[in-house]
């Protein structure tokens, strides 16, 4: 349950918002509802957004993998839902977003996705636990500058998680859109060829 209401002051900024949003994503995003009460902080909210949308030296799914990582040590729901869709929108292997709670025990990763997602976890712990071999392999394999747009990457979406996490904001179900038609037809062909088999 969200500790702050969802239905905000209709301000010109949130009904602008508002279009935008179930227009991209069919709905209108909670942390959007949720920041609309200080129209400031929502407005500023968006222009850091579009400004880190543009960030472009690490690869997209190594950025995934370290935002996703991040959001699960957090506990954000809603993050790991939105990011799951997100992802794989991309196109984002599915079994990556499914092993990633268990990233250390599936052989879904490479050695550089580990490391990104060790990193995102280590600098996720509070105090954040960042050791200099860690750091200087992924400096190593990625140069420097997507080692730091990984490490801002990873601050970002802690601010995110954690926010949204205060405020209480859960699943809006994005994860489902991905999932539950692959997942009924897949029972759908498990029950037939069950059936047949009898």
């Amino acid at each position: 349950m969200a500790r702050i209401s969802l239905d905000p002051p209709r301000t010109l900024l949130f009904r602008f918002v508002e279009k935008y949003s179930g227009r991209v994503y069919g709905r209108v995003l909670d942390p959007v509802r949720a920041l609309a009460h200080n129209p400031r902080v929502l407005w500023a909210d968006l222009r850091f957004e579009q400004s880190v949308a543009k960030w472009k030296q690490l690869d997209a799914d190594l950025k995934e993998l370290a935002v996703m990582a991040s959001a699960a040590a957090i506990g954000c729901s809603w993050c790991m839902d939105f990011g799951y869709w997100v992802s794989r929108t991309r196109g984002m292997d599915p079994r990556k977003l499914q092993d990633l709670p268990v990233w250390r025990d599936s052989d879904a990763y490479t050695p550089l996705e580990r490391d990104v997602m060790e990193y995102a976890e280590a600098m996720t712990a509070t105090p954040p636990e960042v050791d200099d071999e860690l750091a200087r392999r992924l400096r190593l394999a990625l140069g420097e500058p997507a080692f730091v747009e990984l490490t801002a990457m990873v601050a970002v979406e802690n601010l995110r998680s954690r926010m949204n996490s205060a405020l209480g904001l859960t699943s809006q179900g994005f994860k489902d859109r991905c999932e539950v038609p692959a997942m009924r037809a897949a029972a759908s062909t498990r029950a037939e060829a069950g059936s047949s088999a009898d």
